[in-house]
């Protein structure tokens, strides 16, 4: 079986190469060139291009900036300016890791493609890893269902600290076993808010209100917070710690509270996607990468889901993808929050 591997010259990825080569697949290498950042490209081309002579394996370079640009990084840039959080990984892991990765790999002749992402597949459904300090099925729980048959991820029953430790007994890819991880991020070499600059003026003082609409402080551009934030911005009197609750973009303004008016018991999410097509289900949904499942009703009408949550559910961030899953740790379906 013909497998098209997604090599980003880091650890995983080349030992997910090595682990499927060991298990008798044909293997060929990938790297995607998803932004413009040459210096970052040229070392990881290099650290590829050294792994797949080293596993005599045939390689590529897939050049994606256009599309990724139209469809990742123009939406985070322009969520934020419409003060909403973006999740650009999720968007990109279906659209370009595995869309326009999986149409290359067909025109190669591959059967199946695979990626260094610490996640498993399971009875059709997406699981989360093994290493759950590594796990990525949330970041994951957005691609289109009908490509789970086509994915392998070697890595979803290993441990991180053993693959570095195998890594490191391999001349040639002992030194990715010691390189600095990659941010989850790519195209964010320091924070967001030196992206956005590029395009905008970030720094727009504005108002602070509360949630009676009164002006009650400053700050310094709305682009700056996020739900649930505590710091930044300027509130008059002030002794109790307070957090935005709302960010109106066309004013420039946020909204701050105390704690307890960051609750939240229900919410709704859009592009509603469903892996077992169940139009009502109880599961745990998590709100954000590290956040806490909480148990949850979903119910699905027109491809919209209203979430009903059995307990709060602090800081509910517009943008940030909801993921649900069963008891045995499977994603059942996801959403962006509205």
């Amino acid at each position: 079986m013909k497998v098209l591997i997604a090599l980003s010259g880091g650890v995983d990825s080349s030992m997910s190469a090595k682990y499927l080569q060991d298990q008798g697949y044909s293997v060929v290498g990938c790297y995607m060139k998803l932004h413009g950042r040459e210096d970052y490209h040229r070392h990881n081309i290099d650290n590829v291009k050294k792994v797949c002579e080293f596993l005599g394996i045939e390689t590529h370079v897939l050049d994606l900036q256009e599309t990724f640009k139209k469809e990742v990084y123009d939406l985070f840039v322009n969520s934020y300016k419409d003060g909403i959080t973006p999740n650009p990984c999720a968007h990109c892991n279906r659209l370009i890791k595995f869309g326009a990765l999986w149409e290359f790999a067909k025109s190669l002749g591959c059967d199946k493609i695979a990626t260094g992402h610490y996640a498993r597949i399971e009875n059709g459904l997406i699981k989360s890893a093994i290493d759950e300090t590594k796990d990525q099925s949330y970041f994951l729980a957005n691609l289109d269902p009908q490509i789970l048959p086509y994915i392998i991820f070697p890595l979803g029953d290993k441990l991180k600290v053993d693959i570095k430790a195998q890594a490191s007994q391999i001349p040639q890819i002992a030194s990715l076993a010691s390189q600095k991880e990659s941010s989850e991020i790519c195209f964010v070499e320091t924070t967001y808010i030196d992206v956005l600059k590029q395009h905008y003026n970030t720094n727009l003082p504005g108002i602070v209100r509360n949630s009676n609409g009164d002006a009650i402080g400053t700050h310094d551009g709305y682009m700056h917070y996020t739900i649930g934030k505590r710091k930044g911005f300027k509130i008059n009197g002030a002794h109790d710690p307070h957090y935005v609750t709302n960010i109106n973009a066309r004013a420039n303004e946020i909204t701050v509270g105390k704690k307890d008016e960051l609750e939240c018991y229900e919410f709704k999410t859009r592009n509603f996607n469903n892996f077992t097509q169940l139009s009502e289900f109880e599961s745990y949904v998590k709100i954000r990468y590290r956040s806490k499942p909480i148990l949850c009703v979903v119910r699905v009408s027109n491809g919209v889901a209203t979430v009903e949550l059995k307990s709060n559910a602090g800081a509910v961030a517009s943008g940030q993808l909801a993921v649900f899953y069963d008891e045995n740790q499977r994603v059942l379906a996801s959403g962006f929050i509205e």
